[in-house]
């Protein structure tokens, strides 16, 4: 099967279509608002993955991310790297992360003074003008 592509363009054709909730990810996170298109809306006009985006965090910042959630680590665990993400997309260069991952991001690396201005102006211009679909 085909990776499709995720992200598509807000346009005013298809605006009507995007969804807004608070959403955490798991129950030791706070709801943030969250945009997406349904899938079930757009899936046909996801096009097909021409790249996949892997992305990977070291053993120390997933053992960093497991702990400010409260989870324990793997028993045994010595991969140094591993996978916590892979994105299909149809550009050959990392798209921008989204404006609550760099937040969050921020808040696990000890503050979010860490977060530059500038950085996060370019993630909320991105996104301004594109959205995730899921299913």
């Amino acid at each position: 099967p085909e990776a499709k592509v995720n992200v598509l363009p807000i346009t005013t054709d298809n605006e009507h279509n995007l969804r807004t909730k608070y959403e955490a990810r798991n129950d030791k996170e706070l709801p943030v608002l969250t945009r997406w298109f349904p899938a079930e809306l757009v899936g046909a006009d996801l096009p097909s993955a021409k790249y996949l985006d892997l992305i990977l965090y070291s053993r120390e910042q997933i053992n960093k991310e497991n702990a400010s959630m409260g989870k324990a680590g793997r028993e045994g665990e010595t991969a140094p790297w591993g996978i916590v993400s892979i994105k299909a997309q149809d550009v050959d260069h990392e798209l921008p992360m989204t404006p609550i991952t760099a937040m969050r991001n921020a808040l696990v690396h000890g503050g979010i003074q860490l977060l530059e201005r500038s950085r996060y102006c370019i993630l909320e211009r991105y996104f301004q003008k594109v959205s995730y679909s899921f299913t």
